[in-house]
């Protein structure tokens, strides 16, 4: 059986020479590969205790699904700005050139309710922040955040320093 890191597509030189992106779709487009992630991602939380499952699009939902549906938990779209058809409460943050906001349903955590985040990747932490500070300003405590793949090198775990944080792949590089 083939390793989680195996199915990993690696790119050099993508967007821009240096980096080597971490491509994601290999391992969607192999059943054994998916199966793999979604299992090994749910391990990682096991002894967690949770009542929300909370993902940013997209990948977040291709992700958080399954474990939210495996372990009986609803969950909660964390979407860009302008998604959503009900009452939102906002979160903006920075990106390396400019600024995004996310948004969640005002009614998709309740005070108290202990929510796991689930997303593809975590890398400057920067979007995982602001999808802890929105879960929070809804009364809701993170209590754990699990991801297929962190990039070390980009400090996103210095970021998020409290939180738990769970990853079925580590690169020590960008």
């Amino acid at each position: 059986m083939k390793k989680l890191e195996e199915y990993v597509r690696s790119i050099p030189d993508f967007p821009e020479e240096g980096i080597i992106f971490r491509d994601v779709t290999s391992v969607l487009q192999d059943a054994d590969g998916l199966h793999l992630a979604i299992d090994t991602m749910q391990d990682l939380i096991r002894d967690l205790e949770y009542d929300v499952v909370a993902g940013p699009e997209s990948r977040g939902f291709i992700f958080g699904m399954p474990i939210a549906y495996n372990n009986k938990k609803p969950f909660v779209l964390i979407r860009k700005k302008g998604k959503l058809p009900c009452e939102t409460v906002s979160m903006e943050y920075d990106l390396e050139y400019g600024k995004a906001t996310i948004e969640m349903h005002k009614d998709s955590v309740r005070k108290g309710q202990k929510v796991l985040i689930v997303d593809d990747l975590i890398a400057t932490g920067g979007t995982t922040e602001a999808m802890i500070r929105l879960v929070e300003s809804l009364g809701g405590e993170v209590v754990g955040i699990v991801v297929l793949m962190e990039l070390a090198g980009l400090k996103g775990r210095e970021r998020i320093q409290g939180y738990r944080l769970e990853s079925a792949i580590t690169y020590e590089g960008k």
